[in-house]
């Protein structure tokens, strides 16, 4: 069973940021991390679901030309679309995984704090979607806390590890702490892009 959409509304009474992703240095560097660990500088279509407040988002929306996100909540879809608001090409919409995968193709998806509030069937499929939806030579990034979660279904080394089977993709990152564990796979071989744009100073 998926964690029940009364969880995360119960999160968001009354608090904008339920997780600290603002004030906690903990989260600070796991965004600095996981936007390091992006292979490329630059991409076309990304997608990220389970966005929450879309302060991960906002940083990603700064790397793509056309960024969607999604989240089961009401609030937390407002409030992203607020921090997005900057970012005309970034858009957060209201869905659940697996039911409301979008259409197209992206070359990045970020499935970031987000695998263990599924059962493992239901995140089976939702790799199942990403590999339908993953564009040649795109990337997936996956990142999850590897503690218990009350009212979560799967833990973050299964997460991964379902992941790890089921894409089938070549692993450009695996960086693994005492509380999370963050991976990079790709559809072809791939290294950090060294022909990215010359940024003018």
């Amino acid at each position: 069973m998926n964690t029940p959409a009364e969880y995360f509304e119960r999160l968001f009474e009354g608090n904008d940021d339920p997780w600290a992703f603002r004030q906690r240095w903990y989260e600070q560097r796991k965004r600095d991390l996981t936007l390091a660990s992006l292979p490329r500088q630059r991409y076309e279509r990304a997608f990220e679901p389970g966005c929450a407040n879309g302060e991960l988002s906002l940083a990603l929306a700064g790397r793509c030309d056309e960024l969607l996100v999604m989240d089961l909540n009401a609030r937390a879809v407002e409030l992203a679309n607020q921090r997005l608001a900057e970012f005309p090409a970034a858009q957060a919409m209201q869905g659940h995984l697996p039911g409301d995968w979008p259409g197209g193709s992206f070359d990045l998806i970020v499935l970031s704090e987000v695998g263990y509030y599924l059962a493992e069937a239901a995140w089976r499929e939702v790799i199942e979607q990403v590999l339908r939806s993953l564009s040649p030579g795109g990337s997936v990034l996956a990142c999850h806390w590897l503690h218990p979660i009350d009212g979560a279904p799967q833990r973050g080394r299964q997460v991964h590890q379902l992941l790890d089977e089921g894409l089938g993709l070549h692993k450009a990152v695996s960086h693994q702490e005492a509380d999370f564990v963050l991976e990079v796979w790709c559809g072809v071989p791939c290294a950090v892009d060294l022909d990215e744009p010359v940024l003018e100073g």
